[in-house]
Protein backbone atom coordinates (compact mmCIF):
# COMPACT_ATOMS: atom_id res chain seq x y z
CA UNK A 1 0.00 0.00 0.00
CA UNK A 2 1.23 3.48 -0.85
CA UNK A 3 0.58 5.12 2.50
CA UNK A 4 0.39 8.78 1.54
CA UNK A 5 -2.32 11.42 1.75
CA UNK A 6 -2.04 11.81 -2.03
CA UNK A 7 -2.67 8.12 -2.67
CA UNK A 8 -5.60 7.87 -0.26
CA UNK A 9 -7.25 10.96 -1.71
CA UNK A 10 -6.89 9.71 -5.27
CA UNK A 11 -8.26 6.32 -4.29
CA UNK A 12 -11.35 7.72 -2.57
CA UNK A 13 -12.02 10.15 -5.41
CA UNK A 14 -11.87 7.30 -7.92
CA UNK A 15 -14.20 5.07 -5.89
CA UNK A 16 -16.88 7.63 -5.00
CA UNK A 17 -16.30 10.78 -7.08
CA UNK A 18 -19.74 12.29 -6.49
CA UNK A 19 -20.10 11.65 -2.76
CA UNK A 20 -19.82 14.66 -0.47
CA UNK A 21 -16.38 14.81 1.08
CA UNK A 22 -16.03 18.03 3.08
CA UNK A 23 -18.67 20.50 4.24
CA UNK A 24 -17.91 23.85 5.85
CA UNK A 25 -20.72 25.53 7.78
CA UNK A 26 -20.08 29.28 7.66
CA UNK A 27 -21.67 31.27 10.50
CA UNK A 28 -19.85 34.44 9.43
CA UNK A 29 -22.09 35.05 6.45
CA UNK A 30 -25.22 33.43 7.89
CA UNK A 31 -25.92 33.30 11.63
CA UNK A 32 -27.80 30.03 11.20
CA UNK A 33 -24.89 28.55 9.21
CA UNK A 34 -24.49 28.47 5.43
CA UNK A 35 -23.13 25.09 4.30
CA UNK A 36 -20.78 24.73 1.34
CA UNK A 37 -19.47 21.35 0.21
CA UNK A 38 -16.95 19.62 -2.04
CA UNK A 39 -17.35 16.15 -3.51
CA UNK A 40 -14.36 13.83 -3.50
CA UNK A 41 -13.74 14.51 -7.20
CA UNK A 42 -14.01 18.28 -6.76
CA UNK A 43 -11.59 18.13 -3.84
CA UNK A 44 -9.14 15.90 -5.70
CA UNK A 45 -9.25 18.11 -8.81
CA UNK A 46 -8.55 21.27 -6.84
CA UNK A 47 -5.80 19.64 -4.79
CA UNK A 48 -4.07 18.19 -7.91
CA UNK A 49 -4.29 21.49 -9.78
CA UNK A 50 -2.88 23.48 -6.88
CA UNK A 51 -0.18 20.87 -6.17
CA UNK A 52 0.98 20.95 -9.81
CA UNK A 53 1.16 24.74 -9.71
CA UNK A 54 3.16 24.65 -6.48
CA UNK A 55 5.61 22.19 -8.00
CA UNK A 56 5.88 24.38 -11.09
CA UNK A 57 6.66 27.34 -8.83
CA UNK A 58 9.49 25.42 -7.15
CA UNK A 59 7.77 24.36 -3.94
CA UNK A 60 8.93 20.71 -3.97
CA UNK A 61 11.12 20.10 -0.93
CA UNK A 62 10.32 23.55 0.48
CA UNK A 63 7.98 24.52 3.27
CA UNK A 64 4.56 25.86 2.32
CA UNK A 65 2.81 27.59 5.22
CA UNK A 66 -0.99 27.54 5.10
CA UNK A 67 -2.12 30.80 6.72
CA UNK A 68 -5.83 30.99 6.01
CA UNK A 69 -9.06 31.06 7.99
CA UNK A 70 -10.91 27.82 8.73
CA UNK A 71 -12.57 26.97 5.40
CA UNK A 72 -12.69 24.53 2.51
CA UNK A 73 -9.85 26.58 0.99
CA UNK A 74 -7.72 25.67 4.01
CA UNK A 75 -8.39 21.96 3.44
CA UNK A 76 -7.44 22.29 -0.25
CA UNK A 77 -4.34 24.30 0.55
CA UNK A 78 -3.02 21.92 3.19
CA UNK A 79 -3.57 18.84 1.04
CA UNK A 80 -2.09 20.51 -2.04
CA UNK A 81 1.07 21.44 -0.14
CA UNK A 82 1.43 17.94 1.33
CA UNK A 83 0.70 16.23 -2.01
CA UNK A 84 3.02 18.46 -4.06
CA UNK A 85 6.24 17.13 -2.57
CA UNK A 86 6.49 20.22 -0.35
CA UNK A 87 6.23 20.24 3.43
CA UNK A 88 2.99 21.81 4.64
CA UNK A 89 3.03 24.03 7.72
CA UNK A 90 -0.54 24.39 9.02
CA UNK A 91 -0.86 27.84 10.58
CA UNK A 92 -3.38 30.65 10.97
CA UNK A 93 -3.75 34.17 9.53
CA UNK A 94 -2.48 37.25 11.40
CA UNK A 95 -6.13 38.13 12.06
CA UNK A 96 -6.24 35.52 14.85
CA UNK A 97 -6.22 37.73 17.98
CA UNK A 98 -3.36 37.45 20.43
CA UNK A 99 -1.12 35.09 18.47
CA UNK A 100 0.96 37.38 16.25
CA UNK A 101 4.12 36.59 18.21
CA UNK A 102 3.71 32.85 17.75
CA UNK A 103 2.94 33.21 14.05
CA UNK A 104 6.10 35.28 13.56
CA UNK A 105 8.18 32.80 15.56
CA UNK A 106 6.91 29.79 13.59
CA UNK A 107 7.56 31.52 10.27
CA UNK A 108 11.11 32.29 11.39
CA UNK A 109 11.64 28.69 12.50
CA UNK A 110 10.13 26.97 9.46
CA UNK A 111 11.40 29.49 6.82
CA UNK A 112 8.64 28.73 4.30
CA UNK A 113 9.15 29.53 0.64
CA UNK A 114 5.42 30.18 0.22
CA UNK A 115 2.53 31.49 2.28
CA UNK A 116 -0.65 29.92 0.90
CA UNK A 117 -3.74 31.92 1.82
CA UNK A 118 -7.05 33.29 0.51
CA UNK A 119 -7.57 36.58 -1.35
CA UNK A 120 -8.96 38.51 1.62
CA UNK A 121 -5.89 37.65 3.71
CA UNK A 122 -3.31 38.70 1.12
CA UNK A 123 -3.05 42.31 2.33
CA UNK A 124 -2.97 41.48 6.07
CA UNK A 125 -0.28 38.85 5.39
CA UNK A 126 1.72 41.31 3.27
CA UNK A 127 1.66 43.84 6.12
CA UNK A 128 2.52 41.14 8.64
CA UNK A 129 5.43 39.90 6.54
CA UNK A 130 6.76 43.47 6.25
CA UNK A 131 6.45 44.00 10.01
CA UNK A 132 8.44 40.81 10.58
CA UNK A 133 11.45 41.99 8.62
CA UNK A 134 10.72 43.75 5.37
CA UNK A 135 9.10 42.90 2.04
CA UNK A 136 11.42 39.98 1.31
CA UNK A 137 10.49 36.56 2.58
CA UNK A 138 8.00 33.88 1.64
CA UNK A 139 5.99 34.47 -1.50
CA UNK A 140 2.30 34.98 -0.76
CA UNK A 141 0.07 32.96 -3.09
CA UNK A 142 -3.59 31.92 -3.28
CA UNK A 143 -5.28 28.94 -4.83
CA UNK A 144 -6.97 31.25 -7.34
CA UNK A 145 -3.64 32.72 -8.38
CA UNK A 146 -2.01 29.30 -8.67
CA UNK A 147 -4.91 28.09 -10.83
CA UNK A 148 -3.82 30.65 -13.46
CA UNK A 149 -0.19 29.47 -13.36
CA UNK A 150 1.00 27.72 -16.56
CA UNK A 151 1.97 24.14 -15.69
CA UNK A 152 4.65 22.26 -17.57
CA UNK A 153 4.56 18.61 -18.65
CA UNK A 154 6.93 17.55 -15.88
CA UNK A 155 4.83 18.98 -13.10
CA UNK A 156 2.65 15.88 -12.73
CA UNK A 157 5.67 14.04 -11.31
CA UNK A 158 6.95 14.31 -7.76
CA UNK A 159 4.29 12.35 -5.88
CA UNK A 160 5.44 11.92 -2.27
CA UNK A 161 6.57 8.64 -0.73
CA UNK A 162 5.31 7.36 2.64
CA UNK A 163 8.55 8.33 4.37
CA UNK A 164 8.51 11.86 2.95
CA UNK A 165 7.61 14.65 5.34
CA UNK A 166 3.96 15.65 4.95
CA UNK A 167 3.86 18.56 7.39
CA UNK A 168 5.34 20.25 10.42
CA UNK A 169 2.97 20.28 13.38
CA UNK A 170 3.91 23.14 15.65
CA UNK A 171 3.05 22.37 19.25
CA UNK A 172 0.63 24.65 21.02
CA UNK A 173 2.96 25.81 23.77
CA UNK A 174 3.29 29.59 23.76
CA UNK A 175 6.67 30.16 25.35
CA UNK A 176 10.20 30.29 24.05
CA UNK A 177 11.20 28.80 20.68
CA UNK A 178 8.35 27.02 18.87
CA UNK A 179 8.81 23.34 18.12
CA UNK A 180 7.71 21.88 14.80
CA UNK A 181 7.15 18.12 14.96
CA UNK A 182 8.18 16.45 11.70
CA UNK A 183 5.26 14.26 10.55
CA UNK A 184 5.64 11.94 7.56
CA UNK A 185 2.83 10.71 5.32
CA UNK A 186 3.17 7.28 6.92
CA UNK A 187 2.93 8.80 10.42
CA UNK A 188 -0.26 10.69 9.57
CA UNK A 189 -1.98 7.83 7.74
CA UNK A 190 -0.94 5.30 10.37
CA UNK A 191 -2.28 7.44 13.20
CA UNK A 192 -5.57 7.91 11.35
CA UNK A 193 -5.96 4.12 11.14
CA UNK A 194 -5.19 3.78 14.85
CA UNK A 195 -7.92 6.31 15.66
CA UNK A 196 -10.39 4.64 13.28
CA UNK A 197 -9.89 1.39 15.16
CA UNK A 198 -9.94 2.87 18.66
CA UNK A 199 -13.16 4.83 18.14
CA UNK A 200 -14.76 2.03 16.09
CA UNK A 201 -15.35 4.35 13.13
CA UNK A 202 -16.87 2.80 10.01
CA UNK A 203 -17.58 4.09 6.52
CA UNK A 204 -21.30 4.39 5.88
CA UNK A 205 -22.02 4.72 9.59
CA UNK A 206 -19.90 7.61 10.79
CA UNK A 207 -18.66 11.05 9.86
CA UNK A 208 -16.47 13.58 11.64
CA UNK A 209 -17.92 16.85 12.92
CA UNK A 210 -15.76 19.52 14.49
CA UNK A 211 -14.76 23.08 15.22
CA UNK A 212 -11.18 22.52 16.38
CA UNK A 213 -8.67 24.68 14.47
CA UNK A 214 -7.11 22.94 11.47
CA UNK A 215 -3.69 24.19 12.56
CA UNK A 216 -4.09 22.14 15.76
CA UNK A 217 -3.00 18.49 15.76
CA UNK A 218 -6.36 17.00 16.74
CA UNK A 219 -8.28 19.35 14.48
CA UNK A 220 -6.12 18.48 11.48
CA UNK A 221 -6.15 14.71 11.96
CA UNK A 222 -9.81 14.41 12.96
CA UNK A 223 -11.21 16.75 10.32
CA UNK A 224 -8.87 16.17 7.36
CA UNK A 225 -6.53 13.18 7.59
CA UNK A 226 -8.87 10.64 9.20
CA UNK A 227 -11.77 11.29 6.76
CA UNK A 228 -9.46 10.77 3.77
CA UNK A 229 -7.87 7.58 5.12
CA UNK A 230 -11.22 6.26 6.42
CA UNK A 231 -13.27 7.40 3.41
CA UNK A 232 -15.67 9.43 5.59
CA UNK A 233 -17.47 12.75 5.16
CA UNK A 234 -16.20 15.63 7.27
CA UNK A 235 -18.24 18.58 8.56
CA UNK A 236 -16.39 21.69 9.77
CA UNK A 237 -17.17 24.98 11.43
CA UNK A 238 -15.02 27.87 12.61
CA UNK A 239 -13.67 27.87 16.21
CA UNK A 240 -14.95 31.43 16.67
CA UNK A 241 -18.46 30.28 15.76
CA UNK A 242 -18.25 27.79 18.62
CA UNK A 243 -16.96 30.38 21.09
CA UNK A 244 -19.76 32.78 20.13
CA UNK A 245 -22.51 30.17 20.41
CA UNK A 246 -21.43 26.68 21.56
CA UNK A 247 -24.89 25.33 20.76
CA UNK A 248 -23.92 25.53 17.07
CA UNK A 249 -21.57 22.57 17.59
CA UNK A 250 -24.27 20.54 19.31
CA UNK A 251 -26.75 21.38 16.56
CA UNK A 252 -24.36 19.98 13.97
CA UNK A 253 -24.03 16.81 16.04
CA UNK A 254 -27.82 16.60 16.10
CA UNK A 255 -28.06 16.98 12.30
CA UNK A 256 -25.36 14.44 11.47
CA UNK A 257 -26.02 10.94 12.86
CA UNK A 258 -23.00 8.83 13.69
CA UNK A 259 -20.87 11.91 14.38
CA UNK A 260 -17.38 11.55 15.84
CA UNK A 261 -16.16 14.78 17.37
CA UNK A 262 -13.48 16.05 19.74
CA UNK A 263 -12.83 18.99 22.01
CA UNK A 264 -10.60 19.90 24.96
CA UNK A 265 -11.98 19.61 28.46
CA UNK A 266 -12.96 23.27 28.84
CA UNK A 267 -15.27 23.13 25.81
CA UNK A 268 -17.61 20.65 27.51
CA UNK A 269 -17.94 22.87 30.59
CA UNK A 270 -18.39 25.85 28.28
CA UNK A 271 -21.40 24.12 26.71
CA UNK A 272 -22.89 23.47 30.15
CA UNK A 273 -22.50 27.15 31.05
CA UNK A 274 -23.61 28.74 27.79
CA UNK A 275 -26.28 26.46 26.28
CA UNK A 276 -29.60 27.35 27.90
CA UNK A 277 -32.63 25.15 28.56
CA UNK A 278 -34.49 26.34 25.46
CA UNK A 279 -31.52 25.50 23.24
CA UNK A 280 -31.03 22.12 24.93
CA UNK A 281 -34.65 21.22 24.21
CA UNK A 282 -34.02 21.34 20.45
CA UNK A 283 -31.04 18.95 20.60
CA UNK A 284 -30.96 15.22 19.92
CA UNK A 285 -27.60 13.73 20.88
CA UNK A 286 -28.59 10.07 21.11
CA UNK A 287 -26.96 9.26 17.76
CA UNK A 288 -23.57 10.83 18.53
CA UNK A 289 -21.02 8.02 18.15
CA UNK A 290 -18.11 9.52 20.08
CA UNK A 291 -17.28 12.76 21.86
CA UNK A 292 -13.53 12.69 22.40
CA UNK A 293 -12.28 14.60 25.44
CA UNK A 294 -8.60 14.99 24.65
CA UNK A 295 -7.41 17.34 27.36
CA UNK A 296 -4.93 15.68 29.63
CA UNK A 297 -5.81 15.09 32.37
CA UNK A 298 -9.56 14.90 31.71
CA UNK A 299 -11.57 16.39 34.61
CA UNK A 300 -14.06 13.96 36.19
CA UNK A 301 -16.34 16.82 37.19
CA UNK A 302 -16.58 17.97 33.59
CA UNK A 303 -17.79 14.54 32.48
CA UNK A 304 -20.49 14.56 35.15
CA UNK A 305 -21.64 18.12 34.50
CA UNK A 306 -21.89 17.57 30.74
CA UNK A 307 -23.75 14.28 31.17
CA UNK A 308 -26.19 15.79 33.65
CA UNK A 309 -26.87 18.76 31.40
CA UNK A 310 -27.37 16.86 28.15
CA UNK A 311 -28.74 13.47 29.20
CA UNK A 312 -32.29 14.81 28.55
CA UNK A 313 -31.13 15.43 24.96
CA UNK A 314 -30.16 11.76 24.63
CA UNK A 315 -26.46 12.03 25.49
CA UNK A 316 -25.11 8.55 26.32
CA UNK A 317 -22.33 8.08 28.85
CA UNK A 318 -20.68 5.54 26.56
CA UNK A 319 -20.31 8.19 23.83
CA UNK A 320 -17.91 10.23 25.97
CA UNK A 321 -14.39 8.97 25.17
CA UNK A 322 -11.59 10.27 27.43
CA UNK A 323 -8.40 10.12 25.38
CA UNK A 324 -4.70 10.86 25.46
CA UNK A 325 -2.51 12.18 22.69
CA UNK A 326 0.18 14.64 21.71
CA UNK A 327 1.65 16.22 18.59
CA UNK A 328 4.88 14.22 18.84
CA UNK A 329 2.81 11.06 18.28
CA UNK A 330 0.95 12.78 15.38
CA UNK A 331 -1.92 13.14 17.86
CA UNK A 332 -3.76 10.00 18.96
CA UNK A 333 -2.37 7.56 21.54
CA UNK A 334 -5.14 5.96 23.59
CA UNK A 335 -8.87 6.13 24.34
CA UNK A 336 -11.32 4.62 26.78
CA UNK A 337 -12.74 1.32 25.51
CA UNK A 338 -15.57 1.53 22.97
CA UNK A 339 -19.01 0.85 24.41
CA UNK A 340 -17.93 1.47 28.00
CA UNK A 341 -18.62 4.38 30.31
CA UNK A 342 -15.58 6.45 31.36
CA UNK A 343 -13.69 4.98 34.31
CA UNK A 344 -13.12 7.40 37.21
CA UNK A 345 -10.93 6.20 40.08
CA UNK A 346 -10.30 7.85 43.45
CA UNK A 347 -6.65 7.74 44.48
CA UNK A 348 -5.00 8.64 47.77
CA UNK A 349 -3.79 12.20 47.23
CA UNK A 350 -0.82 11.92 49.56
CA UNK A 351 0.31 8.66 47.93
CA UNK A 352 0.03 10.24 44.47
CA UNK A 353 2.31 13.02 45.68
CA UNK A 354 4.81 10.35 46.67
CA UNK A 355 4.61 8.63 43.28
CA UNK A 356 2.15 5.79 43.97
CA UNK A 357 -1.40 5.39 42.66
CA UNK A 358 -3.28 3.81 45.56
CA UNK A 359 -7.06 3.49 45.10
CA UNK A 360 -8.92 4.90 48.08
CA UNK A 361 -12.59 4.63 48.95
CA UNK A 362 -13.20 7.67 51.07
CA UNK A 363 -15.99 10.18 51.51
CA UNK A 364 -13.42 12.78 52.54
CA UNK A 365 -12.71 14.71 49.33
CA UNK A 366 -9.64 16.27 50.94
CA UNK A 367 -7.98 12.84 50.96
CA UNK A 368 -8.57 11.82 47.36
CA UNK A 369 -7.77 12.85 43.81
CA UNK A 370 -10.09 11.55 41.12
CA UNK A 371 -8.50 10.62 37.81
CA UNK A 372 -10.10 9.54 34.54
CA UNK A 373 -8.69 6.52 32.70
CA UNK A 374 -7.61 6.94 29.08
CA UNK A 375 -7.77 3.27 28.14
CA UNK A 376 -4.96 1.50 26.33
CA UNK A 377 -2.96 2.53 23.26
CA UNK A 378 -4.05 1.28 19.85
CA UNK A 379 -1.41 0.17 17.34
CA UNK A 380 1.47 1.48 19.45
CA UNK A 381 3.30 0.69 22.67
CA UNK A 382 3.25 2.69 25.89
CA UNK A 383 5.51 2.30 28.89
CA UNK A 384 5.56 4.14 32.22
CA UNK A 385 9.22 4.82 32.96
CA UNK A 386 11.34 6.26 35.73
CA UNK A 387 12.63 9.38 33.93
CA UNK A 388 15.88 9.36 35.90
CA UNK A 389 16.90 5.74 35.27
CA UNK A 390 15.04 4.81 32.08
CA UNK A 391 13.61 1.72 33.78
CA UNK A 392 10.04 0.55 33.29
CA UNK A 393 7.88 1.16 36.37
CA UNK A 394 5.60 -1.39 37.97
CA UNK A 395 1.86 -0.96 37.66
CA UNK A 396 0.67 1.54 40.26
CA UNK A 397 3.91 3.54 40.19
CA UNK A 398 3.90 6.97 38.52
CA UNK A 399 6.48 7.71 35.88
CA UNK A 400 6.98 9.36 32.52
CA UNK A 401 4.92 8.00 29.63
CA UNK A 402 7.11 6.70 26.79
CA UNK A 403 5.72 5.68 23.39
CA UNK A 404 6.79 3.66 20.39
CA UNK A 405 4.94 3.04 17.12
CA UNK A 406 4.52 3.95 13.45
CA UNK A 407 2.81 7.23 14.34
CA UNK A 408 5.76 8.73 16.23
CA UNK A 409 7.15 11.77 14.39
CA UNK A 410 10.75 11.98 13.24
CA UNK A 411 11.76 14.74 15.63
CA UNK A 412 11.66 18.51 15.95
CA UNK A 413 12.40 20.63 12.91
CA UNK A 414 15.98 21.98 13.05
CA UNK A 415 16.46 20.78 16.65
CA UNK A 416 18.80 17.82 16.29
CA UNK A 417 20.06 17.64 19.87
CA UNK A 418 16.62 17.98 21.44
CA UNK A 419 15.17 15.49 18.96
CA UNK A 420 17.81 12.96 19.95
CA UNK A 421 16.91 13.35 23.63
CA UNK A 422 13.12 13.25 23.17
CA UNK A 423 12.50 10.95 20.19
CA UNK A 424 15.32 8.44 20.57
CA UNK A 425 15.19 7.37 24.18
CA UNK A 426 16.42 3.89 25.14
CA UNK A 427 14.44 1.85 27.65
CA UNK A 428 16.66 0.04 30.12
CA UNK A 429 16.67 -3.70 29.35
CA UNK A 430 14.85 -3.31 26.03
CA UNK A 431 16.27 -5.62 23.37
CA UNK A 432 14.54 -3.93 20.41
CA UNK A 433 16.46 -1.40 18.37
CA UNK A 434 13.50 0.92 17.83
CA UNK A 435 13.80 3.92 20.15
CA UNK A 436 11.09 5.43 22.34
CA UNK A 437 9.48 8.86 22.52
CA UNK A 438 9.70 10.63 25.85
CA UNK A 439 6.38 12.46 26.14
CA UNK A 440 7.12 14.63 29.17
CA UNK A 441 3.75 13.49 30.55
CA UNK A 442 3.40 11.69 33.84
CA UNK A 443 1.12 8.67 34.07
CA UNK A 444 0.43 5.36 35.72
CA UNK A 445 -0.96 1.95 34.80
CA UNK A 446 -3.85 0.87 37.00
CA UNK A 447 -6.23 -2.01 36.34
CA UNK A 448 -4.91 -2.33 32.77
CA UNK A 449 -5.69 1.29 31.87
CA UNK A 450 -3.47 4.34 31.46
CA UNK A 451 -4.08 7.34 33.71
CA UNK A 452 -2.39 10.65 32.88
CA UNK A 453 -1.48 12.53 36.05
CA UNK A 454 0.13 15.68 34.63
CA UNK A 455 3.11 17.25 32.89
CA UNK A 456 6.59 16.57 34.23
CA UNK A 457 7.64 20.19 33.66
CA UNK A 458 4.51 21.56 35.39
CA UNK A 459 4.83 19.46 38.53
CA UNK A 460 4.68 21.60 41.69
CA UNK A 461 7.13 20.20 44.27
CA UNK A 462 6.75 21.76 47.73
CA UNK A 463 8.77 20.45 50.68
CA UNK A 464 9.52 17.25 48.79
CA UNK A 465 5.88 16.46 47.95
CA UNK A 466 4.52 16.44 44.40
CA UNK A 467 1.37 18.41 43.65
CA UNK A 468 -0.38 18.36 40.29
CA UNK A 469 -1.30 21.87 39.12
CA UNK A 470 -4.57 20.83 37.48
CA UNK A 471 -5.66 19.33 40.81
CA UNK A 472 -4.94 22.60 42.62
CA UNK A 473 -6.63 24.59 39.84
CA UNK A 474 -9.79 22.51 40.20
CA UNK A 475 -9.84 23.36 43.92
CA UNK A 476 -9.36 27.06 43.15
CA UNK A 477 -12.18 26.93 40.57
CA UNK A 478 -14.77 26.25 43.26
CA UNK A 479 -13.16 28.23 46.09
CA UNK A 480 -14.83 31.59 45.34
CA UNK A 481 -17.51 32.75 42.89
CA UNK A 482 -15.27 35.52 41.55
CA UNK A 483 -12.85 32.97 40.04
CA UNK A 484 -13.36 32.40 36.31
CA UNK A 485 -13.38 28.64 35.54
CA UNK A 486 -10.65 27.29 33.23
CA UNK A 487 -8.67 30.54 33.45
CA UNK A 488 -6.48 29.54 36.39
CA UNK A 489 -2.77 28.74 36.55
CA UNK A 490 -0.96 27.13 39.48
CA UNK A 491 2.84 26.99 39.35
CA UNK A 492 5.87 26.98 41.62
CA UNK A 493 8.59 29.55 42.05
CA UNK A 494 12.05 29.14 43.52
CA UNK A 495 12.52 31.38 46.56
CA UNK A 496 15.16 31.72 49.23
CA UNK A 497 13.00 29.42 51.35
CA UNK A 498 12.59 26.79 48.63
CA UNK A 499 9.84 26.15 46.07
CA UNK A 500 6.59 28.00 46.76
CA UNK A 501 3.12 27.86 45.19
CA UNK A 502 1.67 30.77 43.20
CA UNK A 503 -1.86 30.87 41.82
CA UNK A 504 -3.11 33.32 39.19
CA UNK A 505 -6.84 33.29 38.46
CA UNK A 506 -8.91 35.57 36.27
CA UNK A 507 -12.08 37.07 37.69
CA UNK A 508 -15.38 36.86 35.80
CA UNK A 509 -16.00 39.30 32.99
CA UNK A 510 -19.11 40.57 34.75
CA UNK A 511 -17.06 41.74 37.77
CA UNK A 512 -14.95 44.82 38.36
CA UNK A 513 -11.65 44.27 40.17
CA UNK A 514 -11.36 45.79 43.62
CA UNK A 515 -8.95 45.22 46.47
CA UNK A 516 -11.64 43.98 48.87
CA UNK A 517 -12.79 41.45 46.23
CA UNK A 518 -9.21 40.30 45.57
CA UNK A 519 -8.51 39.91 49.29
CA UNK A 520 -11.76 38.02 49.86
CA UNK A 521 -11.02 35.66 46.96
CA UNK A 522 -7.44 35.20 48.19
CA UNK A 523 -8.61 34.17 51.66
CA UNK A 524 -11.04 31.65 50.18
CA UNK A 525 -8.43 30.22 47.83
CA UNK A 526 -5.75 29.94 50.51
CA UNK A 527 -8.18 28.20 52.84
CA UNK A 528 -9.42 25.74 50.20
CA UNK A 529 -5.94 24.85 48.92
CA UNK A 530 -4.54 24.43 52.42
CA UNK A 531 -7.45 22.24 53.54
CA UNK A 532 -7.48 20.01 50.47
CA UNK A 533 -3.81 19.83 49.49
CA UNK A 534 -1.93 20.66 52.70
CA UNK A 535 0.12 23.37 51.02
CA UNK A 536 0.26 27.13 51.52
CA UNK A 537 -0.38 29.55 48.67
CA UNK A 538 2.64 31.84 48.65
CA UNK A 539 0.91 34.39 46.40
CA UNK A 540 -2.53 34.72 44.81
CA UNK A 541 -3.38 37.10 41.98
CA UNK A 542 -6.94 37.89 40.93
CA UNK A 543 -6.22 38.91 37.34
CA UNK A 544 -8.19 40.73 34.68
CA UNK A 545 -10.20 38.63 32.21
CA UNK A 546 -8.12 37.58 29.21
CA UNK A 547 -4.76 38.13 30.92
CA UNK A 548 -3.89 34.51 31.76
CA UNK A 549 -1.92 33.27 28.70
CA UNK A 550 -3.40 30.44 26.67
CA UNK A 551 -2.00 28.28 23.91
CA UNK A 552 -3.40 28.35 20.36
CA UNK A 553 -5.40 25.23 21.28
CA UNK A 554 -7.06 27.01 24.22
CA UNK A 555 -5.16 25.48 27.14
CA UNK A 556 -3.73 27.59 29.95
CA UNK A 557 0.00 28.12 29.32
CA UNK A 558 1.47 27.76 32.81
CA UNK A 559 5.05 28.49 31.71
CA UNK A 560 4.03 31.72 30.00
CA UNK A 561 1.93 32.59 33.05
CA UNK A 562 4.95 32.15 35.30
CA UNK A 563 6.98 34.40 33.00
CA UNK A 564 4.27 37.09 33.06
CA UNK A 565 4.11 36.91 36.83
CA UNK A 566 7.89 37.29 37.17
CA UNK A 567 7.86 40.25 34.77
CA UNK A 568 5.43 42.08 37.07
CA UNK A 569 2.57 42.02 34.57
CA UNK A 570 -0.03 41.72 37.35
CA UNK A 571 1.54 44.13 39.82
CA UNK A 572 -1.26 46.65 39.20
CA UNK A 573 -3.85 44.04 40.16
CA UNK A 574 -2.37 43.90 43.61
CA UNK A 575 -1.08 40.56 44.81
CA UNK A 576 -3.05 39.20 47.72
Amino acid sequence: MTDTLSHHLAQVAALTPDETAFTFVDHGTDLTGAAGSLTWKQLDDRVRRTARALRSAGAAGERVAVAAPQSLEYVVGFLAAACSGAIAVPLFPPSLPGHDEKLAAVLRDSSPAFLLTVEEQREPLTRFRAACGGPAGPRIVTERELARTPVGDGDDTGEPDPDDVAYLQYTSGSTRVPSGVVITHANACGNARQALEAYDIRRGRNRTVGWLPLYHDMGLVLAVVLPIVGHLPSVLMDPLAFIQQPVRWLRLLTRHPGAVTAAPNFAYDYCVQRVDAEERAELSLDRVAAMVNGSEPVAPGTLERFQAAFAPAGMKRTAMRPSYGLAEATVFVSASPAGEEPTVTSFDRRALGEGTARPLESSDERAVTELVACGRPTGQEAAVVDPATGRRQEDGTIGEIWLRGPNIGRGYWNQGERSEAVFRAVLDGDDEATPWLRTGDLGVWHDKQLYVTGRLKDLVIIDGTNHYPHDIEETVRTAHPAVRPHHIAAFSLATADGERLVVVAEHGRELAWSRPLAEEAARAVRSAVSARHGVAVHDFVLAAPGSVPRTTSGKVARGACRDRYLSGAWAADGNA
